[in-house]
Order: structure tokens, then sequence, then C-alpha cells
């Protein structure tokens, strides 16, 4: 059987049960710090390295497919999985697995912010977690670079990719434009074998957002709330900063509901809880419109991730079996890796400053590479470091 054909059996035909789909999920919602590009590195570890689910060829199929589709990518990419392992099923309760247990600590916090003004202290967590982080995200992309850079060409694509984001190109421009030119270059050179000697270049139009000016505020109402954060996940596309620019335009400025301190606080809790950043929505929801409020602007952010999912997941083998799209897919795949790894270094930057969080890192790369520990064991190892060193200093 050719590797096409298994990939389109795996789709078709489940090879696992959806209790163990949602053990995993769960296990990833709690101890996934670190954002999409750690959540994906410890999906990585688990479906591609421990479980064996995928290949390394199928997940980076998976991750370059995901990145050119809205929504949050690290959930989405964990939908995958329970799709390809359990079924449809599976799929929705790999996404209710990954999504609940960040939104039920969200919730407790923002239970805590409505009625006491402010939430806990959650730097000491970070301060150990952060640089485990860094080593389990380079493991990812050490394992994932040696499938996706098929060549001089693709690793020339990688690295400018690296260099242009670092430099402030927008990521999804970078996404689709090293997506085409591997796409045009391959089929052009195909073409060129067969007497073809003209190949063109497109480039993706590129969207200006506007800010309005401040509006009077207007009634809270659930349909709106969830109409609100269904729109956000249908189109969103990029990373936290951008899910930043679309609350603040629709519930700052255009509806009044929240105040900009009030978003700044919500996006942080949504960064230092584990699970997807989404989350966001669950504590935005519960600060305008309670409990209700919660509830729809959850489910509102999340529902179009598992919609793309169940309608791209059967397209991702067809994708590959074709010639111009598995090119295409190929530059994707060294773009994301690319884009993975400027993220990883402009965190590693805010992750490792002193002595303690070198070792960390240094420590858990060890941990990775030569006796193959769990991820989540190391993001709880980094955890219980930082609480110590609070406890020693405070």
């Amino acid at each position: 059987m050719s590797e096409i054909e298994t990939a389109e059996t795996d789709y078709n035909t489940p090879r696992g049960s959806v209790s163990e789909v949602m053990r995993l999920s769960l296990k990833l919602g709690f101890t996934a710090f670190g954002g999409p590009a750690a959540h994906i590195a410890m999906l990585h570890d688990e479906v591609v390295i421990r479980r064996k689910w995928i290949s390394e060829q199928r997940f980076l199929d998976l991750l370059g497919a995901t990145n050119l589709i809205p929504g949050p990518n690290s959930t989405e990419m964990v939908i995958h999985v329970g799709h390809i392992r359990a079924g449809y099923k599976g799929l929705i309760a790999a996404g209710i697995g990954f999504i609940l247990p960040a939104a039920m600590i969200v919730l407790a916090l923002a239970w805590l912010y409505v009625n006491y003004g402010t939430t806990p202290a959650a730097e000491w967590l970070l301060y150990g977690i952060k640089p485990v982080i860094i080593a389990i995200v380079l493991h990812a992309l050490w394992s994932l670079g040696k499938k996706a850079v098929k060549g001089t060409f693709l690793g020339i694509v990688g690295g400018v990719v690296f260099a242009l984001y670092l430099v402030g190109f927008d990521e999804l421009l970078l996404l689709f434009t090293a997506g085409l030119l591997v796409a045009v270059i391959q089929y052009g050179r195909r073409r060129l074998s067969e007497g073809q000697k003209r190949i063109g270049l497109f480039l993706p139009w590129l969207g200006i957002v506007t800010v309005a000016p401040l509006a009077e505020a207007v009634p809270v109402t659930l349909s709106g709330l969830f109409l609100i954060f269904l729109k956000i996940g249908a189109v969103l596309y990029g990373s936290g900063y951008v899910l930043l620019a679309f609350l603040r335009n629709d519930l700052v400025v255009n509806l009044g509901w929240l105040t900009d301190q009030q978003l700044l606080d919500a996006i942080a809790i949504g960064q230092f809880t584990p699970g997807p950043v989404f989350t966001t929505a669950t504590f935005i929801g519960f600060v305008v419109a309670g409990w209700p409020g919660a509830v729809v602007a959850t489910v509102g952010i999340f529902l179009p991730s598992f919609l793309f999912v169940a309608a791209l997941g059967p397209l991702i083998p067809r994708l590959r079996s074709s010639f111009l799209f598995a090119a295409l897919l190929d530059g994707v795949n060294v773009a994301a890796l690319g884009l993975m790894a400027a993220v990883t270094w402009q965190l590693a930057q805010a992750a490792i400053v002193d002595w303690l969080t070198a070792l960390l890192a240094v420590v858990a790369a060890i941990l990775l590479l030569r006796f193959k520990i769990n991820s989540a064991w190391l993001v709880l190892g980094g955890a219980l470091v930082g609480l110590v060193s609070w406890l020693l200093t405070g």
C-alpha cells in the first residue's frame, strides 16, 4: 500500500478509541503551557514519538494545512489527531478535552477577577515553566525539521521565513508566499524538463485593518456576544496579538463592553493558563455577561475550528497526492517551522533570564533527547522549580 493510500485509510478507518483520545487531550489541556508552538511540540511528542499514532510526514501535513485555515492552530491540530484516531467522535472528544481544562481554569480566575478585582500572581509558575517549554519546542523543531527540509531549497525557504518574521513581516503573508513560491518553482522545474520555460509568481493580497473611533456602550446580549466570537473564530489568523486587535476593535471600540485594562487582563489570563489562548473568550464572556456569557463566548470562538477540521481533514491526503498541492504543502510546512523557530527565539529571550532558567532549559533538553522523558512531566517539574524558587525568595 502506498503512503497516500495509507494516509486516506487513516482518515476513513479510525484505529483507536474515543476514550484514549479524550485522556490524551485532557492531559494536554491541563499541562500545555507556553502558547501554540509549545502545544504543538507537546502534541508531537505524544502522538508521533510516544504513541506513534501518526507519522512525521502526516503531522507536518496537518500542521501545514492547519496554518492555512483560520482559528487556533494548536487546538485544530489536537482536533485533527482526534479525527484520525477515532473518527468524528474522536474529533469532538479531542477538542472538548483540550479546551475544557483551560476554560474551567480561566472561568475560576474570571470569577476571582470580577468578585475581588484582581487575579492571582503567576510569575513564579511561568519562571520555571518557560525555559522547559523552550527545550520542548526545540526538540520538536529538530525532529520535524529532519522530515520537512527535503533539500537545500526548502531549507533556504525556512531560513528566509525565520529571518523575515523576526524583522516584522506578517506571518500569514510568509506562509502563503512560501507555499506558493515552492509550488510554482517545483511545478516550473517539472514543466521545464518537458520544454516549458515560463513560470509566474503570485503573492496573496494583504488586508488593511482600520480602527473606528470609540462608540458609546450598547447593551450586552448573549446572541450578540456569541456572534462576535463566532466571527472571530471563523476569520482570525495569526497570534495572540492579532486576537487582541480583533477583540479591541469589537468589544472596546465599537461596543464599549470592555475597557482597555479589562482586555489586557483577559489576554494575560489566556497567556499564563494552560491550553488554548482563545480561552480568553471565556474570561471576557464572564466579565460582560456572567456564566451564560462565558459559555456562549467559548462555544462561539471554538465552534468554527471543529467545522474547519471536519471539512479539511479528509482532503489532506488528496492534496498530498497532487504534485502541485504537495509542493504547496512542502513550502507551507517549512515556513511553519521557520515561524515556530522565530517565535521560540523571541520567547527564549524572555524565558532564559538567569543561570537557573538556563540550567532548566539545558536539563530539560537532555532529558528529552537522552532519556525521552514525557514533556508533560518536564512542564510539571519546571513549575515545581518555579514554586520552590518563589518560596525561597519570598
